[in-house]
């Protein structure tokens, strides 16, 4: 029989009610038959007994016999190798064991098969009452790909997706999975990403936009370039950190361990006053029998992997028992800036025009060079030209001077955009005092050696980022920091939009980990938001580490507790709420499962209850526990 931490995360890990893993119909088909067995053992017994008069006894009691083998052997077994081995975790079976073997001795053969069946009932009841059957990372593992369409020469072949290498080219038509992480070639369609970012809308990709393993192609069919092989892929990465994640126990269990440890002998002691006062065996068996300890086993393992489940299906991928230990006790939170709360990608952010001439003519001669640049300040501008409709000319002959801009003539007129420096060499005046208090970098624009403007461009703030930081003062963060290797100026124009408290900028990995042990120190919980290899050494140093975007850099995902499979940054205040809740279900679970022992124990010493009524009444702390722990998963979150 399986001990009460599986049938947790049997019952917990799950994800779906109506599918079973393998492993898992294995399982209840063996309990079931195992349960007939002994059932028709039963009722074959009590048929000869009582209808047919029991003409030879030794029948009947050798029916009990055999079910007790089935049930109740396996019981036994399962105890003495918790004895030997002192795994606690068996409690249950130790002390019912103790019970099954008192009532062989004691010739209850009827009750040696009922207690051992009617445990494993109740238990195959609790497994598939909470969740269901199929766990995390067979359901995920189920979502993988495992055949590519490989082009070669035009021609398609399927071909096994493990075999696949970077630079080759896939066909991904509608409907398919996609095996491995890559970009687009040709083609447009739209994915859906939920099983990596949670996003619930399909994201439109077109040529030069990466694709990842693990989601589906929708409408279109594209051609994919390879980018990671199989193993390597953010679908691979995610379900390796769920691996990790399945074999985390939380803190409490080691308070639950030294209650085990003293529990059991208490019990014992009790089963064995009671025998020796009462001079009844019977109650003695149903002290052992409702002291099994199946809720407080349960007290800290239900809760935390009902938060594992919330958690990932949110996009919240947690590595460590650090969850709860210390993300509850966190007051000073440190964010990195550029793509953390910042997208990390240049925007145009302001256009300043000179002259008498209007933004949208300004913005048109800019787009009509920028347009055929690569530069990433030129697809900025073209990028934000063409979201407002702006008409430009696409007609001029256009170079690119390295370490300028870019120029383009139609034979009439010269345009150019680019560095002051480049624009005033080639003959273009620029006022000292245009665009002095521009934060960011600048673009000018001239036509005809005339200057027409410049455009401003810069980092964009998270939309989410200010409303995370205001939710996480909620939680109990007093204190809020930015600390950054970006310059100081703009450094604090965004601290001052996101509403931090401070905010230190032109810092290397190693400065960024000095200052955070400064801002920790003995009296201070801190957590550390980063996403780059830059702040690996900060997530590492961080009472709690948090990852943004679990397709980043793979260092600053391992060298972090907590890794988000997208960018949503109100993830940081959901997962310390959960760290929260989770906490609160624990040392509710503990009064729960305790004082439900501590009754039953009391009613059975008193002969209040049987030991046949006990294997039942036993389970109600078992129940109770799961059932509060189940909160954790039908609560809805404020972020």
């Amino acid at each position: 029989m399986e001990n009460i931490n599986n049938m947790a995360k049997n019952s917990l890990q799950a994800l779906s009610r109506d599918n079973l893993t393998d492993a898992g119909r294995r399982k209840l088909t063996k309990d079931i038959l195992c349960g007939a067995a002994t059932l028709a053992c039963l009722a074959v017994g009590l048929i000869y007994t009582y209808i047919l008069g029991n003409p030879y006894p030794i029948v009947p009691q050798l029916l009990y016999f055999i079910g007790f083998l089935i049930e109740g052997i396996p019981v036994i077994f399962t105890g003495v190798k918790g004895l030997f081995t002192k795994n606690l975790t068996n409690a249950m079976e130790i002390l019912v064991g103790i019970a099954i073997i008192a009532c062989v001795f004691n010739q209850e053969l009827i009750l040696a098969l009922l207690i051992p069946l009617i445990l494993n009932i109740a238990h195959l009841l609790e497994e598939r009452s909470i969740m269901g059957g199929r766990d995390v990372i067979d359901g995920l593992k189920k979502m993988q790909q495992n055949t590519a369409v490989l082009l070669v020469n035009g021609t398609e072949q399927v071909v096994d997706a493990k075999t696949l290498r970077v630079g080759q080219q896939i066909v991904i038509k509608p409907g398919s999975g996609i095996p491995v992480d890559g970009v687009v070639v040709t083609g447009e369609t739209h994915i859906d990403q939920k099983s990596l970012t949670g996003e619930p809308q399909p994201a439109h990709v077109f040529a030069g936009e990466d694709v990842y393993a693990g989601t589906v192609n929708l409408d279109g069919r594209i051609v994919v370039e390879v980018k990671k092989e199989y193993v390597d892929t953010s679908f691979s990465k995610i379900l390796q950190l769920l691996e990790k994640s399945e074999n985390i126990s939380a803190p409490e269990s080691r308070i639950m361990d030294r209650f085990l440890a003293y529990y059991i002998p208490f019990v014992l002691g009790v089963a064995a006053i009671v025998a020796l006062i009462s001079r009844d065996v019977a109650q003695a068996i149903a002290v052992l029998v409702v002291s099994c300890p199946c809720g407080q086993m349960l007290v800290s393992s239900a809760p935390m992997i009902a938060a594992l489940s919330k958690a990932t299906k949110r996009g919240v991928l947690i590595k460590n028992s650090k969850f709860i230990e210390e993300l509850t006790e966190i007051d000073t939170v440190v964010f990195d800036k550029t793509g953390t709360v910042t997208k990390g990608e240049l925007a145009l952010t302001e256009a300043l025009t000179f002259g008498d001439i209007a933004t949208d003519e300004l913005l048109a001669v800019a787009a009509s060079v920028a347009v055929a640049s690569t530069h990433p300040v030129s697809k900025a501008a073209v990028e934000y030209i063409e979201a407002r409709q702006i008409a430009y000319n696409r007609e001029l002959e256009v170079k690119e001077i390295s370490g300028g801009g870019v120029e383009g003539t139609d034979g009439t007129h010269t345009v150019r955009f680019g560095r002051r420096e480049w624009i005033e060499q080639c003959g273009c005046s620029i006022p000292a005092d245009f665009a002095e208090h521009t934060v960011g970098s600048i673009s000018f624009v001239s036509l005809d050696d005339r200057l027409l403007g410049g455009l401003c461009f810069g980092d964009t703030v998270r939309e989410d980022a200010a409303k995370s930081v205001e939710a996480l003062r909620e939680l109990g963060a007093e204190h809020t920091v930015i600390l950054t290797g970006d310059r100081e100026e703009p450094a604090k124009i965004i601290g001052e939009t996101v509403g931090v408290d401070e905010v230190y900028a032109r810092l290397l990995p190693q400065d960024k980990m000095e200052r955070l042990r400064a801002l920790g120190g003995d009296e201070h919980g801190v957590l550390a938001v980063g996403d780059g290899i830059n702040d690996a050494l900060a997530l590492r140093e961080a009472d709690v580490g948090i990852a943004m975007g679990a397709m980043g850099s793979d260092l600053a995902i391992e060298s972090a507790d907590i890794a988000l499979m997208n960018n949503n940054l109100m993830n940081i205040p959901f997962v310390v709420d959960l760290a929260k809740q989770t906490r609160r279900i624990i040392y509710q679970n503990l009064g729960l499962s305790i004082t439900i022992s501590v009754l039953m124990i009391a009613l059975s010493a008193f002969g209040v209850i049987s030991a046949l009524a006990g294997s039942i009444f036993h389970n109600f702390g078992a129940f109770a526990v799961l059932i509060n722990s189940s909160r954790i998963l039908r609560s809805e979150s404020k972020y």
